[in-house]
């Protein structure tokens, strides 16, 4: 069986082969021939989609950027201002640990000691905000 092959350049030859490789060539072309047909069918390219609509908008803008980076400005300075201790047991807290927990951490046997300080660490940090 002969097959006919195209290189890139144009060039056009023909290529003997046996019977059963020759069927799986066949086949193979088909089979491209016949995607090829349903993605122009179907439009299944990139240059076919529309990029509209919310699924494709950015969130952030720069103005939602400016504001963010602000806020954790003030939240870093918010947090300078507490003692180790303070910012470790609130940091802790904002993790979902109890007080409880926290006290057990941090070999403190009354929990109402942590809630106290963390308390006053929330006070100091309202004053930023």
């Amino acid at each position: 069986m002969k097959i006919k092959y195209q290189f890139v350049t144009g060039e056009v030859t023909e290529v003997e082969v046996s019977e059963e490789i020759g069927a799986v060539i066949t086949a193979s072309r088909r089979a491209e021939h016949a995607l090829e047909e349903r993605n122009r069918y179907h439009c299944y390219s990139f240059d076919a989609i529309e990029y509209e609509g919310k699924e494709y908008a950015d969130p952030d803008t720069p103005e939602s950027i400016h504001e963010r980076t602000e806020r954790d400005k003030r939240l870093y300075t918010a947090l300078e201002t507490l003692t180790e201790v303070q910012r470790r047991r609130l940091l802790m807290r904002a993790e979902g640990l109890s007080y409880r927990e926290i006290a057990r951490r941090e070999g403190v046997s009354d929990h109402k000691k942590i809630q106290k300080s963390i308390n006053e660490a929330r006070e100091k940090i309202k004053n930023f905000f």
